[in-house]
């Protein structure tokens, strides 16, 4: 889970300590950084978080960070703030994937709501990651002969059927069942079924 991190990009030393001083108050943890280049420089060891990023800056402009982003594929939430904000601005962060967009002064309410709001949908992606990570752990343990019988059971094939299909007995099919259930940790048809899907969409 993202532990409520924010990486904080201005390079703006007052607006960072202001900021930074504001979301600590809500029980954020935040993580300032000078600019965005400094950020992708240190990108592979941080934390998942919330991004609030300032637009102009020196050698990366907040536009450029969330270019460089989404080529890094990192689909953490981005909060975008210019005191310099225009229509065609916006637009550009919105293309660009931004979770909102607000210009300085900025309000403190609707920051924290804003960030908040990031967070929460951070925290979703990264759980849904988590299981979907699990899921393809347990499948990669089935054999070749057992992934087969999971798509048939997927197909809703009953015992016999998927006897008949494979041209083996079905004590044989029950006994591969068995192990199925044993290495996906679950006796749910239902559950075995999901997880078969996840298998196909790898």
């Amino acid at each position: 889970m993202s532990r409520q991190l924010v990486h904080l990009i201005d390079d703006d030393w007052e607006v960072r300590e202001a900021l930074s001083f504001l979301l600590r108050t809500v029980g954020l943890d935040v993580q300032p950084h000078a600019d965005g280049a400094a950020f992708l420089e240190a990108l592979p060891g941080l934390r998942p978080g919330c991004i609030v990023t300032d637009i102009r800056m020196p050698r990366l402009t907040g536009l450029k960070l969330q270019e460089r982003l989404a080529t890094a594929r990192c689909r953490w939430p981005v909060v975008v703030i210019t005191g310099h904000g225009d229509v065609e601005a916006c637009r550009a962060a919105f293309r660009n994937g931004a979770a909102d967009f607000l210009t300085k002064p900025v309000d403190e309410q609707v920051l924290i709501d804003t960030v908040q709001a990031a967070l929460a949908t951070l925290d979703g992606m990264l759980a849904a990651e988590s299981g979907s990570a699990s899921s393809r752990e347990r499948l990669a343990r089935l054999s070749q002969r057992e992934a087969e019988i999971l798509a048939l059971i997927a197909e809703g094939r009953s015992t016999k059927e998927i006897a008949r299909a494979l041209a083996i007995s079905p004590r044989t099919v029950d006994t591969h069942r068995a192990h199925i259930a044993e290495k996906l940790e679950t006796t749910s048809v239902a559950e075995m079924v999901r997880l078969q899907l996840v298998g196909a969409d790898r």
